[in-house]
C-alpha cells in the first residue's frame, strides 16, 4: 500500500527523445536570458482567493527570481478589488483583458438553442460540467482562442528558456485518462483529420490509441499441442460462420481512443505552435463539429490529440520535476538524493500577519527526504492524497511507452 503523498517507486525513463532539464536544486541564473513569455490566467472576479493561492506559489518557488509578467483575462470586467489585489502579490507586469464575443459563447454557424438543448441534455444526465454553460465556453476558447487574444500577441512562447533550448513544443506534468462519457465522438474527428490530411504518426500518436490484441499463437504443425483446422465442409455448417466480423462502434481506421490525454491545467507550450496552420485547421475541423456544444469536449484532450497528429515524442517535455496539484489529483517529484541547496527564506509581505508570515515560510523549511531516481529540489508533497501516478487512470505508463520505456525496474 502506497501511503498518503508518497510517490510510487520511483523509475527512471529513457532519455531517447525527453530527459529532466535539471535534477535536483539549482541557483537561478537571474541574469540570464528571459523568454518572451508570459503566464495567462483565465478567472473570474469571486474567484480571486484561488488566483493569490497560486499567485502565492509561483512566486516563492520560481517568479520572485524571474519577474516573468502575468496576463488575466475574463468574459466579463475585472473589478478594482481583482485588479489592486492580483498586483499586491506580485512585482512583475500584469495586464487585464477581456474576451470578446468572437472568442468567447456562440459563434454565428451554430444555433445556439440546439446547442443550449445539448447542454441541457447533458446535465440531465449527470455528465461532469455538462450542463454547464460557461464551462462549454472556456473549454472551446482555451482549443482555439487563447493564443489569439490581443495582450498574447506579443509573446510567442512559455516562460522557460529550457524549452526553447531543446527545442520543445509542448510540455506537460500529468497524463490522465478522461471520462469516457464526454469525449464520445472526438476521436473520430481527430481520426478523420489525420486520414484527410494524409498525416502518418510521428510516433506520439500512439500514446492516445489502445493497444492492439496479440494475434493468437499458432503452434507449428510439428507441435504436440498442434491441432489442424476443421474441414471447411464443417466449418461451414458452423453457427455464425461466414457472417460479417463484428463492428467495433468505437474504431476509427482499426484504432479506438484510449481516453489519455495530457492534463492542461498545467501545460507549457509554444504559441507558434498554437498559431500555425496545421494546429488551426485541426481545431476547425474539431469546432465544426459541434462536439464543444453537442458532448463535452475539453481543452486537453483537444490539445493532446492535436499534438498526437502533428508532433513526435522529441517534441514533449514531462516536467517531472514540477509538483503540482488541482482538486485530488497530485503530482509531486521525489527529491534528488544531490544538489540539494539550502533553501532562501521567503517572508510574503501580503500575509500581514508576522507570525502567519513565518509559519508560512517555516513550512518550507522541512523538504521531504530524498530519494533514489528521485529529481525534485526541495520539493513537499500533500500528505492528504497518493500521488496521480500510483492511481488507476494514470496514463504515464502510455507516455513511457512512446517515450522510449522504462530503464529501471
Amino acid at each position: 500500500m502506497i501511503p498518503a503523498g508518497s510517490p510510487p517507486s520511483i523509475r527512471t525513463i529513457s532519455d531517447q527523445y525527453d530527459k529532466v532539464f535539471a535534477v535536483g536544486c539549482l541557483e537561478p541564473q537571474v541574469n540570464a536570458p528571459r523568454a518572451n513569455a508570459t503566464f495567462v490566467v483565465l478567472a473570474r472576479n469571486k474567484e480571486l482567493d484561488g488566483v493569490i493561492q497560486s499567485m502565492k506559489s509561483i512566486e516563492r518557488h520560481f517568479n520572485r527570481w524571474f519577474n516573468y509578467p502575468y496576463v488575466f483575462l475574463n468574459d466579463g470586467d475585472f473589478n478594482s478589488t481583482f485588479k489592486d489585489t492580483v498586483q499586491n502579490y506580485t512585482k512583475s507586469k500584469v495586464e487585464f483583458g477581456k474576451i470578446d464575443a468572437t472568442m468567447w459563447g456562440y459563434p454565428d454557424w451554430v444555433d445556439a438553442e440546439v446547442a443550449k438543448e445539448g447542454i441541457r441534455k447533458q446535465g440531465d444526465e449527470a455528465i461532469m460540467y455538462g450542463g454547464m454553460e460557461s464551462y462549454h465556453h472556456m473549454c472551446r476558447f482555451y482549443s482555439g482562442f487563447f493564443y489569439k487574444h490581443e495582450l498574447l500577441q506579443k509573446y510567442e512562447c512559455d516562460p522557460f528558456i529550457h524549452m526553447a533550448r531543446a527545442n520543445k513544443t509542448y510540455g506537460f506534468t500529468i497524463a490522465v485518462k478522461e471520462l469516457k462519457e464526454t469525449v464520445p465522438n472526438i476521436f473520430r474527428y481527430a481520426s478523420a483529420y489525420m486520414r484527410v490530411n494524409n498525416l502518418r504518426s510521428k510516433g506520439l500518436w500512439e500514446m492516445f490509441v489502445e493497444k492492439r490484441p496479440d494475434p493468437p499463437k499458432t503452434e507449428p504443425t510439428d507441435s504436440p499441442a498442434y491441432k489442424p483446422p476443421l474441414p471447411q465442409e464443417i466449418l461451414k455448417t458452423e453457427p455464425g460462420r461466414g457472417l460479417l466480423p463484428d463492428v467495433d462502434p468505437e474504431s476509427m481506421e482499426g484504432e479506438v481512443y484510449n481516453m489519455c490525454h495530457f492534463w492542461s491545467n498545467f501545460e507549457i507550450a509554444r504559441l507558434d505552435w498554437f498559431r500555425s496552420k496545421e494546429y488551426e485547421d485541426f481545431f476547425q475541423m474539431m469546432d465544426r463539429s459541434g462536439g464543444f456544444w453537442m458532448e463535452r469536449w475539453g481543452d486537453a484532450p483537444i490539445h493532446s490529440l492535436a499534438a498526437g497528429a502533428l508532433l513526435s515524442p522529441k517534441d514533449i517535455h514531462y516536467f517531472r520535476d514540477f509538483g503540482y496539484r488541482h482538486t485530488t489529483i497530485q503530482h509531486c517529484p521525489a527529491n534528488a538524493p544531490t544538489r540539494q541547496l539550502k533553501r532562501e527564506p521567503y517572508l510574503e509581505k501580503t500575509t500581514e500577519d508576522e507570525k502567519k508570515r513565518k509559519e508560512e515560510d517555516d513550512y518550507w523549511e522541512a523538504a521531504d527526504p530524498s530519494k533514489e531516481n528521485g529529481v525534485g529540489c526541495r520539493c513537499r508533497c500533500d500528505t492528504d492524497i497518493v500521488d496521480v501516478e500510483g492511481k488507476h487512470g494514470s496514463c504515464l505508463p502510455e507516455w513511457v511507452e512512446v517515450a522510449g520505456g522504462w530503464t529501471s525496474p
